[in-house]
């Protein structure tokens, strides 16, 4: 049985760990609040933009010649974009997406495709599949905490390229979705080719009267407009599975955290018992000593 000193020095670097545990539980509750507010001034961009785009679909009245609608019939080589976190420490957060992802690229083995590649958003993400000897095309990683416009547009841009060049026939987008504070929910969706339903929004459409559709006139043409909308879409797309994203990472880590906190709790509880009953039996230990020297001086 460890003596009472062994035990208060576990209660003593427990209650340490409980103080970290706590102080990373507050710092993922203001970032958690950041990220939110950042979804939230998302949204009305978002929307706008659906809304304009659709409107200029409306009027083109064909989306043929449009490079990111190109539904190819084969699918040779598939890309997945795993957005994942930078740090761990954060329950089942960053599995969840690779696990996903990992489903999704056998879905598109299943489908026909001969090669599909990874490319990791966050340092967690890439580190495993690298663990794993899973193809990678390309990483990002530094910003997954707080991503940035620009961030998504760089990756957007790379995977655009790869599919306007041939180089993917399908781009697969994996990414945790901020649902509240206790629940987030893994979305597999398709980046690339973007879904005609999508550009055209016939709920948006049945919406709006014929009247103001009629009077919105487009300079430039509207199919020179849409053509410039869509790799917008596909920006504002990665950006807001980043915001989601991380939403999600600081969420999950406040859980952790207050979990973690909770079960300190309880072992300080358990250990402190332990070390009572330690001391207790210490103590009635000294006295039966005592008494059996005072039996052997009778």
């Amino acid at each position: 049985m460890a003596s009472s000193r062994d035990i208060k020095r576990r209660i003593d670097s427990v209650r340490g760990t409980r103080k970290i545990t706590r102080a990373m539980e507050l710092v993922a509750s203001a970032r958690l609040r950041r990220a939110q507010e950042q979804i939230e001034s998302l949204r009305p961009y978002a929307k706008s933009m659906q809304r304009l785009m659709s409107q200029a679909a409306r009027q083109s009245g064909t989306l043929k010649g449009l490079p990111l609608l190109d539904e190819r019939p084969e699918i040779e080589n598939a890309l997945v974009l795993t957005i994942t976190g930078d740090r761990g420490l954060a329950g089942a957060f960053n599995v969840n997406v690779l696990r996903a992802g990992f489903q999704a690229a056998d879905a598109l083995r299943v489908e026909g495709a001969g090669q599909v590649k990874f490319v990791p958003v966050g340092k967690k993400g890439a580190g495993t599949l690298r663990f794993r000897g899973a193809p990678i095309e390309r990483s990002y990683e530094g910003f997954s905490s707080s991503p940035t416009f620009m961030d998504a547009s760089h990756v957007a841009e790379f995977v655009v390229q790869e599919f306007v060049e041939g180089r993917a026939d399908r781009v697969i987008l994996v990414y945790n979705a901020f649902k509240s504070v206790m629940e987030q929910a893994i979305t597999v969706d398709q980046l690339l080719p973007i879904d005609r339903t999508r550009v055209v929004d016939e709920d948006e459409e049945a919406s709006e009267g014929t009247q103001s559709r009629s009077l919105a006139i487009f300079e430039p043409a509207p199919e020179e407009l849409l053509e410039r909308l869509l790799p917008t879409y596909v920006d504002t797309t990665i950006y807001r599975a980043m915001l989601e994203s991380a939403a999600a990472e600081h969420a999950a880590r406040r859980t952790a955290m207050r979990n973690a906190s909770d079960n300190a709790g309880t072992l300080i509880d358990d250990l402190t018992l332990a070390m009572n009953r330690a001391r207790q039996a210490a103590i009635t230990q000294e006295i039966l000593e005592v008494v059996a020297g005072a039996d052997a001086l009778d």
